[in-house]
């Protein structure tokens, strides 16, 4: 089923991101923890494609198993800043062979030490790629802080909307802490002519780890008392999870009551973290 259909459901949707895995070894325990989440019969589960191209085959297996075995809608991303048209078209008809008709169109970061291809510079050219070469539902991400490269939120609306000219049907937000900023950008975003449904990611910090790579990579504001919660419990994993879990679950809440109906799950391939929080909106999602 294709995700622009299901976003048309007057309904509350949920669904997670999985990651494939780096390694062929690793490749078991990260099966069993996207079954375990497959399990939970989300609305649709998103599979991640590596930096470079590099899990594409895991990718495609995870999103194909998920899809085949368990009837799972998939959505199945396609970053193109490292990729040669060739490349692109290979994935698009592995995807067609095993029934996949969702794709997150990303440009993807440049792998440390490597070089991006000279084919394609913005995610709005893979859009269209996409949408010439099958019966793709296509989206695109969108950063409610902005893009880290962009020279201010104005500049990074107006690329947002090139994406959505391009051909995408939907788009999933950045992680986000704060719900006013996410409130704030569906404004600007709206005024702009971005009419689009916008699914609200949301991840669910249990580790420090976490936090620290989340900063340092995207500057993601964390508001006080998602900071206290860190300083309080950051040192008990156990806690720390706990109240990561239970934060998140509270946004989500506040999202769906404010109307934003549609939340994705960053997941981390953590079956336990995806049951609690289905588990707490249990009659919400009814």
């Amino acid at each position: 089923m294709k995700i622009s259909d299901i976003l048309k459901q007057d309904k509350v949707t949920l669904s997670f991101e999985v990651f494939p895995p780096k390694t062929s070894s690793s490749y078991e325990s990260v099966a069993r923890a996207t079954q375990e989440i497959a399990a939970l019969h989300p609305d649709f589960m998103s599979v991640t494609y590596g930096a470079g191209g590099g899990t594409s085959e895991h990718t495609v297996q995870i999103a194909a198993d998920l899809h085949a075995q368990y009837g799972v809608n998939v959505l199945t991303h396609l970053t193109c800043v490292s990729s040669t048209r060739q490349h692109v078209s290979a994935m698009l008809e592995k995807f067609k062979q095993h029934g996949i008709e969702n794709v997150l169109a990303l440009r993807g970061d440049i792998p440390a030490g490597g070089a991006p291809e000279n084919e394609y510079h913005y995610a709005a050219e893979l859009v269209r790629d996409i949408k010439s070469q099958g019966d793709f539902c296509v989206g695109g991400a969108c950063y409610p802080e902005g893009h880290v490269e962009a020279a201010n939120k104005t500049e990074d609306i107006l690329h947002l909307k090139e994406k959505v000219d391009a051909g995408c049907e939907f788009l999933t937000t950045q992680m986000f802490f704060d719900n006013n900023i996410l409130y704030n950008f569906l404004y600007r975003i709206r005024e702009k002519g971005i009419t689009v449904p916008v699914i609200a990611g949301i991840m669910p910090v249990t580790n420090v780890k976490q936090i620290k790579r989340i900063t340092s990579m995207s500057g993601t504001y964390l508001p006080e008392r998602f900071k206290a919660i860190v300083d309080r419990f950051g040192e008990n994993p156990e806690a720390m999870k706990q109240a990561g879990v239970i934060y998140a679950t509270e946004q989500i809440i506040d999202l769906i009551a404010n109307g934003v109906n549609h939340i994705h799950v960053y997941s981390m391939n953590k079956p336990e973290v995806a049951a609690g929080i289905q588990a707490s909106l249990s009659e919400i999602l009814k």
